[in-house]
């Protein structure tokens, strides 16, 4: 249950994110290509981190790297009042960056831990159970940021520019320091959490040896587990651009209101996530994980085709849907990734944690091309080409042999 609720908290925090975007958009005046460092700045700390998280895992174990995470996590949310308060939009991303790091180290621990806490044979199955609850948090997280974030009276350009300079700075202010009193508040949970930790006593899980060393070398003559941080780099990728331009499509292509956006993102996109991780936890029971990957690509390609062209609110129905097919692919992924590893499954756990990075280059690629267009749903063709990645994993690329 423990480690359970670290995939709620890290969840949580990810999915304050596309409410944070629209937000701090609006405060800093940013363009898109601006606004999507939010995630370059979230996503490259999995790439930096990962590599140390794994060494402090092997070296220390699994609930050093765990206690070590959630403080990181605490100290990067408190680190949201000093940058409200001095209005820096890149002490902001240093805030999330800290975050980011102790995300690393949780996600580092907790994917391994709760897939080995148990009978190899529903390895997968235990991994998907224990992520339905980072889908709860997908239904949570934009219905209370919405609420204490988005201030629902968002001025238009022209209301800006007929504003006095003193208005003006008072009104970013306020929208600068809406963020103060959620982050606050769960920074200090976070904090409270690393404590139970640390006086919890932990099993410590020992892979099965193989009579070989653990390597880099050794854990990249596994193709399966090279083709796993590829499709892992392109769905964080595509989970990404999904998620934190959301908002942004949903106000576009709908023509509604910031607020209302945050609505349909946590009861419409993060509901279907969070049933789509149940219904795939129940189905793998009946399909195998690898063939249930490919019918959801397949059906996330054409829900991503109908986002790009469509209008109105079928749009919005359209990313709901591909909220409910994506729910299963992290879990999945990482699980077919680190099978079968033996002594190298930490470090496979490290490589797949550091492809995260996609989360962090793929969405620069999406903004850019919907400033160049004109037109966020243009950019939708970055996710689609990444769900045809996944859907060559789930065909060929999961199959275990040697490099």
């Amino acid at each position: 249950m423990l480690v359970t609720s670290l995939f709620f908290f890290w969840g949580f925090v990810h999915n304050l994110d596309p409410v944070l975007i629209p937000h701090l958009r609006e405060a800093f005046t940013l363009n898109y290509l601006q606004a999507s460092l939010v995630d370059f700045s979230v996503f490259i700390a999995y790439f930096v981190m990962a590599l140390p998280a794994g060494f402090i895992m092997r070296k220390y174990g699994y609930k050093s790297g765990i206690i070590l995470g959630l403080l990181l996590f605490g100290l990067g949310s408190l680190l949201f009042i000093p940058a409200a308060d001095t209005r820096q939009y890149f002490l902001f991303l240093g805030a999330l960056f800290v975050i980011a790091s102790g995300l690393t180290f949780l996600e580092t621990a907790a994917n391994p831990y709760a897939s080995l806490l148990g009978p190899k044979e529903t390895a997968t199955q235990r991994l998907n159970l224990s992520q339905s609850f980072n889908g709860l948090a997908t239904v949570l997280a934009p219905l209370i940021g919405g609420k204490f974030i988005l201030s629902g009276n968002e001025l238009t350009e022209a209301q800006k520019a007929a504003m006095t300079p003193q208005a003006l700075d008072l009104y970013l202010a306020n929208s600068a320091s809406a963020v103060k009193g959620p982050y606050l508040i769960l920074g200090s949970i976070i904090l409270v959490v690393a404590i139970i930790f640390a006086f919890t006593k932990l099993p410590e899980i020992k892979e099965e040896n193989d009579g070989k060393q653990s390597s880099f070398a050794n854990a990249f003559k596994h193709n399966h587990l090279i083709w796993a941080i590829v499709a892992q780099f392109f769905y964080v990728g595509a989970q990404v651009c999904v998620t934190s331009f959301f908002i942004n499509i949903a106000v576009k292509a709908a023509n509604i209101d910031k607020q209302t956006a945050s609505v349909y993102l946590g009861l419409g996109y993060g509901l279907a996530f969070m049933v789509g991780r149940f219904a795939g936890t129940f189905f793998m029971r009946y399909i195998s994980p690898n063939k249930l990957l490919v019918i959801y690509s397949a059906i996330n390609i054409v829900l991503s085709a109908l986002a790009i062209v469509s209008t109105g609110m079928i749009t919005v129905y359209a990313l709901i849907g591909v909220g409910f097919f994506m729910s299963i692919m992290f879990p999945t992924i990482f699980a077919l990734g680190i099978k079968g590893l033996g002594t190298d499954t930490k470090i496979g756990s490290s490589l797949i944690i550091m492809s995260i990075v996609g989360g962090a280059l793929i969405p620069l690629a999406m903004g850019r091309i919907s400033d160049l267009t004109k037109n966020i749903q243009n950019g939708y063709i970055i996710p689609l080409i990444c769900f045809i990645v996944i859907l060559f994993f789930g065909w060929k690329g999961y199959k275990p042999k040697s490099a």
